[in-house]
């Protein structure tokens, strides 16, 4: 009796040290988002240690003109302008950085044909601020994405 009496104490430290320990919320961006332009869904999933993001839905699949599915017709390299935009990798090479932030990737926006560097913010479960930058943060743009549920 005399053991548990001591050993109840140090169980109740035990328990409440746990509620403090840091939670790995590196998944958290994993899912499927309605960009910033709204225009198009892009699914984040995680492969390794870094994290990846693929154009699936688009809100005009087909070029207007010729009915066809849309292709990546502003793309610097004119050997890619016929590669088809769905299932386009979009995003590549994220680090979780911790605080709901993922960072040192890469963001390609086919609506100028050019990459840049991104860093992805979760401000709550189903926002994420996307933004994409030339050289430091501080010179680009954040799109604001919203989770598909």
């Amino acid at each position: 009796m005399k053991t548990i009496r001591y050993l109840l104490p140090l169980f109740s430290i035990l328990i409440s040290l746990t509620a403090f320990a840091p939670v790995d919320d590196s998944e958290a961006v994993v899912g499927t988002w309605l960009n910033g332009t709204k225009k198009g869904h892009v699914q984040i999933y995680k492969q390794g240690g870094t994290y990846f993001g693929k154009l699936i839905w688009l809100g005009q699949p087909t070029d207007p003109a010729t009915g066809k599915p849309r292709t990546d017709v502003k793309n610097a390299d004119l050997s890619k302008r016929t590669r088809p935009l769905m299932n386009m990798l979009l995003m590549y090479n994220f680090k979780y950085d911790g605080g709901n932030v993922w960072s040192d990737g890469k963001i390609y926006n086919p609506e100028d044909g050019k990459e840049y560097n991104c860093k992805m913010t979760l401000k709550d479960p189903n926002t994420l601020d996307v933004r994409g930058y030339v050289g430091i943060s501080l010179f680009g743009k954040t799109q604001t994405w919203t989770r598909i549920k």
